[in-house]
């Protein structure tokens, strides 16, 4: 009896001690996995620390180029070395990353189509004639890129951006299409009309007849929102900005270089785009400050552009600086103004806006 019992409790005493063995590798094994995360973490944090920095660095590398480009130059071009991506790379070089990259692409924000200048601002209430012609060419070459866009109007996107920007919120639409705070008070997830100025480029993706096919682009098509900005005040009048609209044709990408021409014209884009860039001894060898370079192009000698929309000169630009560290990657888009500082008088660029991905 007295051996049936010492067997039982020494089997218990295993059973507990195999229990408690059980228990403690599970929290062992818990806290280790805790203490691995708060490395990870840690480690992380860290790093995604660094790359903000990494492309703050590059960012601010960035301006500099700019500032020294406004203080050589009153011409802006893809001639010049902010636009040439090896020229950019010899500067990031000399940054002392032990470990990483980062790469810079700086682009000129009045190469894009200026959304706020479709309207005549201050007054914001009538099209500004030569930018509604530039909008029907510009959507009309979109719509034809896009195969569900065959019978599309640019009025069923003019008219409604048109009452978007205005500054009239009354039952005067315009034309077919137009639409005011009274159409968007009605959909499912109601809102007004803006009645003013564009701050954000996504702003569009509210309008009335803009879709994201439009908005983003399909496939190899592209789409309005890589070829606009809301940037480029030209005045302060009281507290409400006008927009001139005029796009820099020397840094102006094809599809809007192709909107500056009669339909019938739009195949010339592709001599102007590549008329810019051509060289000789690896310089450049076409002088592009004046406006209407584009007719010393043989055969262009007629060939007219609405010297209303066009210019040489830019100082709203779009910084993108991408860090990249320990398989992490982390963007910064910038899109600052060069302006001259009233006090000293020199030169700096100010920051209009700053969005990581």
């Amino acid at each position: 009896m007295l051996k049936k019992m010492m067997r039982s409790n020494r089997g218990i005493a295993l059973l507990i001690t195999l229990t408690i063995i059980t228990v403690l590798i599970t929290v062992a094994l818990e806290l280790n996995k805790k203490v691995r995360s708060a490395v990870i973490f840690s480690a992380t944090s860290r790093d995604t620390l660094t790359l903000t920095q990494m492309a703050s660095s590059g960012i601010h590398a960035a301006m500099a180029m700019l500032v020294k480009d406004k203080m050589e130059s009153n011409v802006d071009s893809l001639q010049e070395d902010w636009a040439n991506s090896e020229k950019i790379n010899e500067i990031l070089q000399s940054f002392p990353f032990e470990d990483g990259k980062i790469t810079v692409k700086i682009s000129d924000e009045l190469g894009r189509i200026q959304v706020n200048a479709l309207v005549k601002f201050p007054e914001g209430r009538e099209f500004n004639q030569p930018q509604m012609i530039l909008w029907e060419r510009f959507l009309r070459l979109i719509a034809d890129q896009h195969e569900s866009q065959e019978n599309f109007e640019p009025n069923t996107i003019i008219d409604p951006l048109k009452d978007w920007l205005d500054s009239g919120d009354d039952e005067a639409i315009t034309g077919l299409n137009g639409a005011e705070s009274e159409y968007y008070q009605d959909l499912v997830s109601p809102y007004p009309c803006r009645n003013g100025p564009i701050p954000y480029i996504g702003d569009l993706l509210r309008i009335k007849g803009i879709t994201k096919e439009f908005y983003y682009g399909t496939g190899d098509s592209p789409g309005i929102v890589d070829l606009t900005t809301v940037y480029g005040i030209s005045d302060i009048w009281g507290n409400v900005a006008s927009y001139e609209g005029k796009i820099n044709i020397n840094t102006a990408e094809l599809p809007v270089l192709a909107s500056f021409l009669q339909i019938e014209n739009r195949d010339l884009a592709p001599f102007i785009y590549d008329y810019r860039k051509e060289t000789q001894d690896l310089s450049y060898i076409h002088d592009l400050s004046d406006p209407n370079w584009y007719r010393k192009i043989p055969g262009f000698e007629d060939l007219k552009i609405d010297t209303r929309l066009i210019r040489t000169s830019s100082d709203f630009f779009r910084i993108e600086a991408t860090a990249d560290l320990h398989e992490i990657t982390k963007t910064i888009i910038t899109v600052v103004k060069r302006e001259k500082t009233g006090q000293t008088g020199k030169w700096s660029c100010r920051v209009l806006c700053r969005q990581a991905e």
